[in-house]
Protein backbone atom coordinates (compact mmCIF):
# COMPACT_ATOMS: atom_id res chain seq x y z
CA UNK A 1 0.00 0.00 0.00
CA UNK A 2 1.47 3.53 -1.32
CA UNK A 3 1.63 6.44 1.61
CA UNK A 4 -1.01 7.91 -1.01
CA UNK A 5 -3.67 5.85 -0.79
CA UNK A 6 -3.04 5.02 3.10
CA UNK A 7 -6.36 5.77 5.39
CA UNK A 8 -5.68 6.65 9.04
CA UNK A 9 -7.76 5.39 11.63
CA UNK A 10 -9.26 8.38 14.24
CA UNK A 11 -6.91 6.92 16.60
CA UNK A 12 -3.92 7.74 14.41
CA UNK A 13 -5.38 10.75 13.46
CA UNK A 14 -5.78 11.97 16.98
CA UNK A 15 -2.27 10.59 17.86
CA UNK A 16 -0.21 14.06 17.05
CA UNK A 17 -2.89 15.93 19.76
CA UNK A 18 -2.28 13.72 22.33
CA UNK A 19 1.33 13.58 21.67
CA UNK A 20 1.35 17.25 21.67
CA UNK A 21 -0.60 17.09 24.66
CA UNK A 22 1.32 14.42 26.67
CA UNK A 23 4.71 16.37 25.44
CA UNK A 24 3.79 19.17 27.63
CA UNK A 25 2.89 21.60 24.53
CA UNK A 26 6.42 21.37 22.84
CA UNK A 27 4.86 20.24 19.49
CA UNK A 28 3.91 22.97 17.20
CA UNK A 29 1.75 25.93 18.01
CA UNK A 30 -0.91 24.69 15.58
CA UNK A 31 -0.85 20.99 17.24
CA UNK A 32 -0.74 22.40 20.64
CA UNK A 33 -4.15 24.76 19.78
CA UNK A 34 -6.09 21.38 18.18
CA UNK A 35 -4.89 19.12 21.18
CA UNK A 36 -6.45 22.13 23.43
CA UNK A 37 -9.63 22.51 21.33
CA UNK A 38 -9.84 18.67 21.37
CA UNK A 39 -9.42 18.52 25.32
CA UNK A 40 -11.80 21.61 25.47
CA UNK A 41 -14.44 19.76 23.47
CA UNK A 42 -14.22 16.33 25.22
CA UNK A 43 -14.74 18.17 28.49
CA UNK A 44 -17.22 21.37 27.96
CA UNK A 45 -19.76 19.66 25.15
CA UNK A 46 -21.82 17.65 27.19
CA UNK A 47 -22.69 20.31 29.31
CA UNK A 48 -23.43 22.86 26.06
CA UNK A 49 -25.70 20.17 24.92
CA UNK A 50 -27.63 19.96 28.43
CA UNK A 51 -27.21 23.87 28.84
CA UNK A 52 -31.25 24.42 26.91
CA UNK A 53 -32.75 22.50 29.57
CA UNK A 54 -31.12 23.72 32.66
CA UNK A 55 -31.96 27.53 31.40
CA UNK A 56 -35.95 26.85 30.61
CA UNK A 57 -35.62 25.01 34.08
CA UNK A 58 -34.49 27.74 35.53
CA UNK A 59 -36.73 30.75 33.71
CA UNK A 60 -39.92 28.72 34.14
CA UNK A 61 -39.45 26.26 37.01
CA UNK A 62 -36.72 26.99 39.42
CA UNK A 63 -37.26 30.70 39.81
CA UNK A 64 -41.67 30.26 39.62
CA UNK A 65 -40.90 28.01 42.88
CA UNK A 66 -38.71 30.04 44.51
CA UNK A 67 -40.54 33.21 43.61
CA UNK A 68 -43.52 31.54 44.91
CA UNK A 69 -42.17 30.50 48.16
CA UNK A 70 -41.05 33.86 48.71
CA UNK A 71 -44.90 35.61 48.27
CA UNK A 72 -46.40 32.71 50.42
CA UNK A 73 -44.47 34.85 53.16
CA UNK A 74 -46.11 37.80 52.60
CA UNK A 75 -49.49 39.82 51.93
CA UNK A 76 -49.64 40.36 48.72
CA UNK A 77 -52.73 41.38 46.11
CA UNK A 78 -53.01 40.49 42.65
CA UNK A 79 -54.18 43.99 42.16
CA UNK A 80 -50.74 45.13 43.35
CA UNK A 81 -47.94 42.49 43.15
CA UNK A 82 -45.09 44.91 43.61
CA UNK A 83 -46.22 45.83 47.20
CA UNK A 84 -45.43 43.14 49.92
CA UNK A 85 -45.85 42.95 53.75
CA UNK A 86 -43.78 40.75 55.04
CA UNK A 87 -46.18 37.90 57.25
CA UNK A 88 -43.69 35.14 58.05
CA UNK A 89 -45.80 31.69 58.07
CA UNK A 90 -48.84 33.22 58.69
CA UNK A 91 -50.10 32.27 55.37
CA UNK A 92 -49.64 28.75 56.10
CA UNK A 93 -50.51 28.41 59.84
CA UNK A 94 -53.97 30.06 58.54
CA UNK A 95 -54.21 27.13 56.14
CA UNK A 96 -54.31 25.07 59.55
CA UNK A 97 -57.51 26.69 60.23
CA UNK A 98 -58.80 26.98 57.17
CA UNK A 99 -61.59 24.60 56.59
CA UNK A 100 -61.97 25.08 53.30
CA UNK A 101 -58.59 23.81 51.98
CA UNK A 102 -59.04 20.92 54.26
CA UNK A 103 -62.71 20.77 52.33
CA UNK A 104 -60.51 20.44 49.45
CA UNK A 105 -57.71 18.32 50.15
CA UNK A 106 -60.64 15.61 51.07
CA UNK A 107 -62.34 15.86 47.92
CA UNK A 108 -58.46 15.85 46.32
CA UNK A 109 -57.72 13.05 48.22
CA UNK A 110 -61.79 11.31 47.43
CA UNK A 111 -61.43 11.87 43.86
CA UNK A 112 -58.07 10.52 43.62
CA UNK A 113 -58.65 7.56 44.63
CA UNK A 114 -62.14 7.18 42.99
CA UNK A 115 -59.75 7.60 39.47
CA UNK A 116 -56.60 6.25 40.02
CA UNK A 117 -57.26 2.89 41.32
CA UNK A 118 -59.92 2.20 38.80
CA UNK A 119 -58.19 3.99 36.20
CA UNK A 120 -54.42 1.70 36.63
CA UNK A 121 -56.54 -1.78 37.28
CA UNK A 122 -58.09 -0.82 34.03
CA UNK A 123 -55.10 0.11 31.84
CA UNK A 124 -53.35 -3.49 33.48
CA UNK A 125 -56.17 -5.22 31.48
CA UNK A 126 -56.42 -3.53 28.54
CA UNK A 127 -52.49 -3.81 28.23
CA UNK A 128 -52.54 -7.32 28.58
CA UNK A 129 -55.43 -7.50 25.92
CA UNK A 130 -53.18 -5.68 23.91
CA UNK A 131 -50.17 -7.82 24.54
CA UNK A 132 -51.62 -10.43 22.74
CA UNK A 133 -51.03 -10.85 18.78
CA UNK A 134 -54.44 -9.55 17.73
CA UNK A 135 -55.90 -8.52 14.31
CA UNK A 136 -55.17 -4.61 13.58
CA UNK A 137 -53.18 -4.49 17.08
CA UNK A 138 -51.61 -1.21 16.18
CA UNK A 139 -55.24 0.24 15.20
CA UNK A 140 -56.48 -0.21 19.07
CA UNK A 141 -53.34 1.13 20.46
CA UNK A 142 -53.87 4.45 19.06
CA UNK A 143 -56.90 3.86 19.33
CA UNK A 144 -56.82 3.82 23.05
CA UNK A 145 -54.77 6.94 23.67
CA UNK A 146 -57.35 9.14 21.32
CA UNK A 147 -58.86 10.17 24.97
CA UNK A 148 -55.16 11.31 26.15
CA UNK A 149 -55.40 13.49 23.10
CA UNK A 150 -58.56 14.88 23.40
CA UNK A 151 -58.87 18.33 24.59
CA UNK A 152 -59.76 18.58 28.20
CA UNK A 153 -62.35 21.36 27.45
CA UNK A 154 -64.24 19.24 24.91
CA UNK A 155 -63.79 15.91 26.75
CA UNK A 156 -65.67 17.74 29.89
CA UNK A 157 -68.04 19.36 28.34
CA UNK A 158 -69.48 16.14 26.56
CA UNK A 159 -69.59 14.39 29.91
CA UNK A 160 -71.40 17.15 31.25
CA UNK A 161 -74.07 16.34 28.42
CA UNK A 162 -74.02 12.55 29.34
CA UNK A 163 -74.13 13.25 33.11
CA UNK A 164 -77.08 16.27 33.17
CA UNK A 165 -79.90 15.83 35.83
CA UNK A 166 -82.70 16.08 32.97
CA UNK A 167 -81.50 15.08 30.05
CA UNK A 168 -78.42 13.32 30.42
CA UNK A 169 -77.77 9.50 29.09
CA UNK A 170 -76.29 8.25 32.10
CA UNK A 171 -79.92 8.88 33.88
CA UNK A 172 -81.46 7.70 31.24
CA UNK A 173 -79.96 4.59 31.53
CA UNK A 174 -80.59 4.53 34.96
CA UNK A 175 -84.76 5.02 34.81
CA UNK A 176 -84.45 2.33 32.31
CA UNK A 177 -83.24 -0.21 34.84
CA UNK A 178 -85.42 1.31 37.18
CA UNK A 179 -83.48 3.96 39.23
CA UNK A 180 -84.14 7.31 40.21
CA UNK A 181 -82.68 10.19 38.56
CA UNK A 182 -78.76 11.33 40.21
CA UNK A 183 -78.11 14.90 40.24
CA UNK A 184 -74.36 14.49 39.22
CA UNK A 185 -73.84 18.27 40.17
CA UNK A 186 -74.85 18.94 43.02
CA UNK A 187 -74.40 15.78 45.42
CA UNK A 188 -71.30 15.34 47.10
CA UNK A 189 -70.37 11.59 46.05
CA UNK A 190 -72.11 11.62 42.77
CA UNK A 191 -70.29 14.75 41.47
CA UNK A 192 -66.81 13.58 42.76
CA UNK A 193 -67.66 9.95 41.02
CA UNK A 194 -68.61 11.86 37.73
CA UNK A 195 -65.15 14.04 37.81
CA UNK A 196 -63.48 11.11 38.30
CA UNK A 197 -65.37 9.34 35.32
CA UNK A 198 -63.58 12.05 33.00
CA UNK A 199 -60.57 11.53 34.35
CA UNK A 200 -60.37 7.93 33.89
CA UNK A 201 -61.15 8.08 30.64
CA UNK A 202 -58.57 10.62 29.42
CA UNK A 203 -55.73 8.72 31.20
CA UNK A 204 -56.64 4.73 30.86
CA UNK A 205 -55.53 4.98 27.77
CA UNK A 206 -52.31 6.69 28.84
CA UNK A 207 -51.18 4.44 31.28
CA UNK A 208 -52.51 1.11 29.39
CA UNK A 209 -49.32 1.81 26.80
CA UNK A 210 -46.95 2.36 29.40
CA UNK A 211 -48.20 -1.04 30.76
CA UNK A 212 -48.13 -2.67 27.41
CA UNK A 213 -44.20 -1.61 26.72
CA UNK A 214 -43.40 -2.94 30.50
CA UNK A 215 -45.08 -6.08 29.29
CA UNK A 216 -43.29 -6.16 25.98
CA UNK A 217 -39.74 -6.08 27.90
CA UNK A 218 -40.36 -9.36 30.17
CA UNK A 219 -38.65 -12.59 28.90
CA UNK A 220 -40.63 -14.90 27.15
CA UNK A 221 -38.89 -17.99 28.80
CA UNK A 222 -40.82 -16.70 32.18
CA UNK A 223 -43.88 -17.39 30.42
CA UNK A 224 -42.58 -20.97 28.86
CA UNK A 225 -41.31 -21.95 32.16
CA UNK A 226 -44.84 -21.07 33.89
CA UNK A 227 -46.51 -22.64 31.04
CA UNK A 228 -44.80 -25.44 31.52
CA UNK A 229 -45.39 -25.98 34.97
CA UNK A 230 -49.08 -25.99 34.32
CA UNK A 231 -50.00 -22.44 35.07
CA UNK A 232 -52.88 -21.22 33.11
CA UNK A 233 -53.08 -18.06 31.63
CA UNK A 234 -54.86 -16.33 34.83
CA UNK A 235 -52.04 -17.61 37.20
CA UNK A 236 -49.29 -16.35 34.30
CA UNK A 237 -50.87 -12.78 34.92
CA UNK A 238 -50.57 -12.80 38.78
CA UNK A 239 -47.52 -14.73 39.04
CA UNK A 240 -45.10 -13.45 36.10
CA UNK A 241 -46.74 -10.46 34.63
CA UNK A 242 -48.05 -8.45 37.55
CA UNK A 243 -44.37 -9.21 39.47
CA UNK A 244 -42.46 -7.73 36.95
CA UNK A 245 -44.21 -4.84 36.55
CA UNK A 246 -44.25 -3.82 40.19
CA UNK A 247 -41.42 -1.27 39.53
CA UNK A 248 -43.97 -0.02 36.07
CA UNK A 249 -47.12 -0.20 38.68
CA UNK A 250 -45.37 1.73 41.30
CA UNK A 251 -44.23 4.53 38.50
CA UNK A 252 -48.09 5.02 37.06
CA UNK A 253 -49.44 5.19 40.75
CA UNK A 254 -47.02 7.83 42.11
CA UNK A 255 -47.64 9.72 38.43
CA UNK A 256 -51.46 9.30 38.72
CA UNK A 257 -51.32 10.74 42.16
CA UNK A 258 -49.35 13.40 41.46
CA UNK A 259 -52.34 14.59 38.95
CA UNK A 260 -55.01 13.84 41.02
CA UNK A 261 -53.08 16.29 43.14
CA UNK A 262 -52.87 19.03 40.50
CA UNK A 263 -56.08 18.46 39.36
CA UNK A 264 -57.74 21.60 38.10
CA UNK A 265 -59.78 21.15 34.81
CA UNK A 266 -61.81 19.00 34.92
CA UNK A 267 -63.36 19.83 38.15
CA UNK A 268 -63.26 23.49 36.79
CA UNK A 269 -65.73 22.81 33.61
CA UNK A 270 -67.70 19.77 35.03
CA UNK A 271 -70.28 22.92 36.93
CA UNK A 272 -69.35 25.60 34.33
CA UNK A 273 -71.74 28.12 36.40
CA UNK A 274 -69.52 27.20 40.05
CA UNK A 275 -66.66 28.65 38.64
CA UNK A 276 -64.14 28.03 41.09
CA UNK A 277 -65.81 26.89 43.53
CA UNK A 278 -66.00 23.56 43.18
CA UNK A 279 -69.86 23.66 43.16
CA UNK A 280 -72.81 25.14 45.06
CA UNK A 281 -71.01 23.48 48.41
CA UNK A 282 -67.99 23.58 47.20
CA UNK A 283 -68.30 19.15 47.10
CA UNK A 284 -65.91 18.43 44.18
CA UNK A 285 -63.40 21.97 44.80
CA UNK A 286 -60.03 20.32 44.44
CA UNK A 287 -56.76 22.07 45.99
CA UNK A 288 -55.65 23.29 42.20
CA UNK A 289 -59.47 24.43 41.88
CA UNK A 290 -58.85 26.13 45.53
CA UNK A 291 -55.55 27.67 44.91
CA UNK A 292 -57.23 29.09 41.54
CA UNK A 293 -60.04 30.82 43.69
CA UNK A 294 -57.98 32.38 46.24
CA UNK A 295 -55.22 34.20 43.85
CA UNK A 296 -57.37 34.92 40.75
CA UNK A 297 -60.94 35.61 42.43
CA UNK A 298 -60.16 36.73 45.66
CA UNK A 299 -56.84 38.25 44.10
CA UNK A 300 -55.07 36.79 47.41
CA UNK A 301 -51.19 36.03 46.30
CA UNK A 302 -49.99 35.62 49.28
CA UNK A 303 -52.68 32.95 50.28
CA UNK A 304 -52.43 30.93 46.97
CA UNK A 305 -48.65 30.75 47.17
CA UNK A 306 -48.96 29.11 49.90
CA UNK A 307 -51.68 26.77 49.15
CA UNK A 308 -49.05 25.95 46.05
CA UNK A 309 -46.41 25.20 48.44
CA UNK A 310 -48.31 23.18 50.59
CA UNK A 311 -49.51 21.07 47.51
CA UNK A 312 -45.62 20.77 46.58
CA UNK A 313 -45.00 19.73 50.30
CA UNK A 314 -47.61 17.21 49.70
CA UNK A 315 -46.02 15.73 46.78
CA UNK A 316 -42.66 15.61 48.31
CA UNK A 317 -44.18 13.42 51.43
CA UNK A 318 -45.52 11.18 48.24
CA UNK A 319 -42.22 10.74 46.49
CA UNK A 320 -40.62 9.99 49.38
CA UNK A 321 -43.15 7.40 50.24
CA UNK A 322 -43.15 5.81 47.01
CA UNK A 323 -39.08 5.52 46.93
CA UNK A 324 -39.47 4.01 50.79
CA UNK A 325 -42.06 1.23 49.26
CA UNK A 326 -39.88 0.98 46.46
CA UNK A 327 -36.23 0.43 48.51
CA UNK A 328 -38.51 -2.34 50.49
CA UNK A 329 -39.38 -4.12 47.24
CA UNK A 330 -36.07 -4.20 45.75
CA UNK A 331 -34.60 -5.43 49.33
CA UNK A 332 -36.82 -8.43 49.28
Amino acid sequence: MTDETAVLSPSSAAAPERAAAEGGGRGRPGQVWRSRRYRWDLRWSPYAFVAPFFLFFAAFGLFPLLYTGWAALHQVELTDPDSMTWVGLRNFTRLWDDEFFWNALRNTVTIGLLSTVPQLAIALGVAHLLNYRLRGSAFFRVAVLTPYATSVAAATLVFVLLFGRDYGMINWALSAVGFGAVDWQNGTFASQLAVSTIVIWRWTGYNALIYLAAMQAVPGELYESAALDGASRWQQFLHVTVPSLRPTILFTCVVSTIGATQLFGEPLLFNGGAGATGGSDHQFQTLGLYLYEQGWVNLHLGRASAIAWAMFLILLLIAGAARLLRGRGDSR
